[in-house]
């Protein structure tokens, strides 16, 4: 463990070692988000609001199958990180190579389904006709990068369970320049439309994956393994498997209300589904330290879990809700005066129709931040403790809320309606992960009140034994 990047967050300060951890996530987040945003720019200024519209189309989708990707190797990681607390390395490298194995079957089978299906999907979700060719032309070639995806999420996933959330930072600051310089090559330069975005997506994926891993196979000593440790195990497959599906369940199913919301929203034409486009990459970009304390909460329940530190989770949970509520006003703040003006990214100051439905997205989005801080909190430290199947239930809850607007609300209400989606989605999210949390903790003390108690007797069992033993034989 020479690697000084590596940190143990068993002891020290929760706050200190939280926020240590979490502002080199964020500012990952926040780099991948940019090349995300970069694309919608390029595509909305050089190719049209239609071609805005055909990528924002996939947005629910892409999420669904990406972020099913993104969940099962953040699963996959929580093992590991579970090892890395109880200092027990040579399965922590087992957990590693048996995710890697399952990453690449999983890869392969989930490439192979979504391209046959991609154009089904989107016919299902009633995507508009003047922009289905060019949502289908974007969301293939996504698709076609899923190994890409899961290679880059599985390595850093390992790295970030070690307590090193520096490392995958560099490799996106690194993707997300590459991914600007290759929008603009394949966009302006080649002419390749919306398929070009996607191209240099994937790509700049790729490599950033690729040199992540040689990086890791150099760099980190404790992932040096012999072939025994790296060879396939059936049992470790089927651990992995138990925490990583539903933790990519849980991504798919809350986007599988995403997904009927889109479909309602697709129905209201395809200017509203522009400035739900150009909304949703706004507030996914101010989301980021939102989903970087969630990333933290995972890595730092597990390695606290595994060393059986219970007392430092409840801190951690405080330090970092104190946090995300600070931020949470701060983005509110931001968003209300300046809202507009970073929706002119996107859009022309003349389509002031769409710009004013985007401001309101955003607004209506930013006043319920507090509650997504919980979400993310709460859910991500449930996962990094072992309780992956908790946060999929929560997954149901979000997914019924969004597609409750969906089927509901917005034929009558509107575009207003698909403002409030994620508010209530949030909120219905935490109405079950809060109680869940607190039962959860109680039952983990009650559990170690019993082991150490039974510890205890069976010392002093062991010491009338011996007692006895010395006074029989008379020592």
């Amino acid at each position: 463990m020479a690697n000084t990047s590596i940190k143990d967050m068993t002891s020290g300060s929760p706050a200190r070692l939280i926020f240590g951890f979490f502002v080199p996530m964020v500012f990952g987040l926040l780099f991948q988000q940019l090349y995300n945003m970069v694309d919608t720019i390029i595509v909305g200024n050089y190719l049209g609001v239609r071609a805005l519209a055909s990528v924002g189309s996939t947005g629910s989708v892409n999420f669904m199958i990406i972020g099913f990707c993104m969940g099962v190797c953040n699963g996959f990681a929580i093992p590991v990180a579970q090892k890395f607390g109880e200092k027990n390395f040579t399965q922590l490298r087992r957990f590693a190579a048996n995710g890697a194995w399952l990453a690449m079957i999983f890869a392969g089978v989930m490439t192979t389904v979504v391209c046959l299906l991609c154009r089904r999907i989107l016919m299902w979700m009633n995507t508009p006709a003047d922009i289905i060719d060019g949502a289908y032309a974007y969301i293939f070639v996504i698709f076609l990068g899923i190994p890409a995806t899961y290679l880059y999420n599985m390595v850093s996933g390992i790295i970030r369970s070690l307590g090193d959330s520096r490392t995958p930072l560099y490799f996106l600051v690194m993707s997300s320049l590459l991914n600007v310089a290759l929008d603009l090559f394949t966009i302006v330069v080649l002419g390749m439309g919306v398929a070009g975005a996607a191209w240099a997506t994937v790509i700049s994926q790729a490599v950033s994956g690729i040199a992540c891993l040689i990086f890791m196979a150099k760099r980190y000593e404790v992932l040096r393994m012999t072939k025994e440790e790296a060879a396939p195990n059936g049992n470790i497959m089927k651990i992995l498997c138990g925490i990583g599906i539903p933790m990519g369940l849980q991504y798919s199913i809350t986007a599988i209300g995403s997904m009927v919301l889109q479909v309602a929203v697709n129905g209201l034409g395809s200017m509203s589904v522009a400035a739900m486009t150009a909304a949703t990459k706004i507030s996914m970009f101010f989301c980021c330290p939102f989903d970087a304390l969630g990333s933290t909460m995972a890595t730092y329940g597990g390695q606290n879990i595994g060393a059986r530190r219970l007392e430092r989770l409840g801190e951690g949970m405080k330090a970092a809700v104190f946090m995300g509520t600070a931020y949470a006003l701060l983005a509110l703040v931001i968003l209300s005066r300046f809202g507009d003006s970073i929706a002119l990214l996107f859009l022309d100051a003349d389509q002031t129709e769409i710009l004013g439905q985007v401001k309101q997205y955003l607004l209506t989005n930013a006043v319920f931040y507090i509650p997504l801080v919980l979400v993310n909190v709460v859910r991500f430290m449930i996962q990094g403790m072992g309780y992956s199947k908790r946060a999929v239930l929560a997954g149901v809850c979000e997914m019924a809320a969004r597609a409750g607007v969906g089927f509901l609300l917005v034929p009558y209400f509107g575009y207003t309606a698909v403002c409030f989606a994620s508010p209530f989605a949030w909120i219905a999210a935490d109405l079950f992960l809060v109680p869940s949390y607190l039962l959860i903790i109680r039952r983990l003390w009650k559990e170690q009140g019993i082991e150490a108690l039974t510890k205890e007797r069976r010392n002093a069992g062991e010491i009338i034994i011996n007692r006895w033993k010395g006074f029989r034989y008379g020592h």
